[in-house]
């Protein structure tokens, strides 16, 4: 009777480790994912347009008015996507981002927040892009003139010139056998980035 008991126990105990063996392994996986800042595109300033814009002098006629009437305005709404970069290693089992909160950094200066709009597949031994779209005023966070203001955006693309100081912490979520299980701390991705 009692060797029945302690093999019930033993049956138990593995049904209850083995499921946390495999979250504790999907956590370990999402902690040897290299996420990086890949590029920044669709960047775009009061509805103008700026990829491919190296800064203010490339901006026509009819744009610089419109710039300047949302300046005038005291609105100046930046637009644009950053394309996060997810390599997960080969022997690395597949992992689905199900959630990711993240916060952009310009200039060193913190500015908004949001998250994840739709879970993302990383398929082993693939870099996956991972798409964040994000909007402030450009006015609630820097000071100065039409022009400096629009070199600021322009730098965001990279075209040339002195590259924004541009940083992403994010916190990802990732989907396990036994729920969502978020990371236990930011990743830092830009400059002043650790990873």
């Amino acid at each position: 009777m009692l060797s029945r008991i302690r093999s019930l126990v033993m049956v138990v105990a593995l049904v209850l480790v083995l499921p946390s063996c495999a979250a504790f392994q999907s956590l370990l996986a999402l902690g040897q994912v290299d996420f990086s800042l890949d590029r920044v595109h669709q960047v775009s300033l009061a509805g103008v347009p700026l990829d491919g814009v190296r800064g203010y002098g490339d901006v026509s006629a009819r744009d610089v008015l419109r710039l300047g009437l949302a300046l005038s305005d005291r609105r100046l709404p930046l637009e644009l996507t950053i394309d996060l970069r997810a390599d997960n290693p080969a022997d690395n089992p597949e992992a689905s981002l199900v959630a990711m909160d993240w916060t952009l950094f310009l200039e060193g200066r913190e500015t908004v927040s949001g998250g994840l709009t739709e879970a993302v597949r990383m398929v082993s031994g693939e870099a996956t892009t991972v798409p964040v779209g994000a909007r402030l005023d450009l006015l609630e966070f820097f000071d100065g003139g039409l022009e400096e203001l629009v070199n600021l955006a322009a730098s965001l693309a990279g075209v040339e010139g002195a590259p924004v100081n541009l940083r992403m912490e994010i916190l990802p979520t990732i989907e396990t056998s036994l729920g969502p299980i978020r990371y236990p701390r930011p990743i830092v991705l830009g400059a002043g980035s650790d990873r």
